[in-house]
């Protein structure tokens, strides 16, 4: 302790002293300060999206089959996770890691559920995903990438979308105390058993996509959740001593001058606020020409430094519609060509989603410049992670075929737009 006898200027030399040296006592694993983000999402592995794997879903017969939530409930629980283990077996493979490194990417951001680490009794959620996850961590150090585990998916869903695992009209996750204790032990134990492995996973995600237009009500148990999850990402050893490990918190759907002042450094350290910005799901935004999309990529540049924290853009997508087959829920259509409900018609889905075969060398060379846009702008920050490395029937979305198929680089700093943002 500081004796409080002291004088006010001495008081502030120390302060000044004592935050410099905290400053300069972390090795983080890899050097956000310096270096740019540059990754891609493994969406569809260890969480499921219809969207991404359709085909996992349709073969099942059952159309109140729409989450991986109700993947193990409404199947024979065998079956499922026989399923489940063919899946997550061929999904991503250490080929994907080597094709990954051999893009010039540095990091995956690894979706994973609270279930993967925790299933209370009445839930149908079949484990095995944590397996996976080691296989991962080997993989990305045999081959140089940095792991962001996320935690996608909590008790009671935190959004309603698919994608946390559970599908509901609303989230219930942050009206119950017990929802919001089960997931700050779930990401202790993601803390505790990574606290040591900063060199391979430089970061933790301490939950994605809060749906922060509930308002209040969910604002508050999102930000003091954020707070509890700094102290158990940061300070998983007990007493003083912190981790090397980054927090990564979601702006919630907030603009990046609602967080300025939140976390902040000296008494907060190594914290990134992840946003996520798509142009497909709104009925204007599907109506916009191509010129639009890449104005409006290029225009986010500016504002992603508002936050006054590390900020990186950790899911986007060159896609321009959201014709993707179950993207905006398994059985639901697409604003773009009228089949989502309350949406109007802007034109056939055709040449617009599916396999790049069908792609058009304009759409294609659309692809690449919005693709250049994008990571122009979001390298004016900490950087990107793309959504998603493949997709069964999504090519426009697949960082993967974009590679194949001529609208990504092989390496992300070769431009062919260099001046698309002026």
């Amino acid at each position: 302790m500081v004796p409080l006898n002291l004088s006010p200027l001495l008081l502030v030399s120390l302060f000044i002293l004592s935050a410099a040296r905290s400053a300069f006592s972390y090795t983080w694993g890899f050097p956000y300060d310096s270096q740019k983000i540059r990754g891609v999402n493994l969406g569809g592995w260890l969480v499921l999206e219809p969207w991404i794997t359709p085909t996992l879903f349709d073969i099942t017969g059952d159309s109140r089959i729409i989450d991986e939530y109700t993947y193990c409930q409404y199947q024979d629980k065998t079956k499922a996770a026989a399923a489940l283990k063919v899946h997550w077996d061929t999904w991503i493979t250490e080929q994907d890691f080597k094709d990954i490194a051999a893009a010039g990417l540095n990091h995956v951001r690894i979706p994973i559920g609270y279930w993967a680490f925790d299933v209370a009794s009445g839930e149908p959620w079949i484990q095995g995903q944590v397996a996976y996850l080691y296989k991962a961590i080997a993989w990305a150090q045999k081959y140089n990438l940095k792991i962001i585990v996320d935690l996608h998916g909590v008790p009671g869903s935190q959004n309603g979308f698919d994608n946390s695992g559970q599908k509901m009209n609303s989230p219930t996750w942050h009206l119950n105390a017990t929802n919001v204790q089960r997931s700050n032990a779930v990401i202790t134990k993601i803390a505790s058993q990574f606290k040591d492995m900063s060199g391979v996973i430089p970061a933790i995600a301490a939950l994605n996509e809060p749906a922060g237009w509930y308002g209040t009500a969910m604002m508050n148990v999102v930000k003091q959740f954020w707070h509890d999850s700094y102290g158990n990402i940061r300070y998983p050893y007990g007493g003083d001593r912190t981790s090397n490990t980054v927090v990564i918190i979601s702006d919630a759907f907030q603009p990046a001058s609602y967080w300025r002042g939140f976390m902040p450094a000296p008494r907060w350290e190594g914290v990134i606020l992840d946003t996520h910005i798509y142009q497909v799901f709104d009925n204007s935004l599907v109506r916009w020409s191509e010129d639009q999309h890449i104005k409006a990529a290029c225009s986010r540049g500016p504002g992603l430094q508002e936050s006054g924290l590390w900020t990186v853009v950790g899911e986007w997508s060159p896609a321009r519609t959201d014709c993707a087959k179950y993207l905006n829920g398994r059985g639901v259509g697409a604003r773009y060509d009228g089949t989502y409900p309350g949406s109007s018609r802007v034109g056939s889905c055709a040449g617009f989603s599916g396999k790049a075969v069908t792609f058009s060398d304009s759409y294609k060379t659309f692809l690449r410049k919005f693709w250049e846009a994008q990571t122009k702008a979001y390298e004016t920050e900490r950087g990107w992670i793309q959504w998603c490395w493949k997709a069964e029937q999504a090519d426009e979305w697949s960082y993967q075929a974009g590679l194949k198929n001529g609208w990504i680089p092989q390496n992300p700093t070769n431009r062919l737009y260099p001046n698309i943002c002026g």
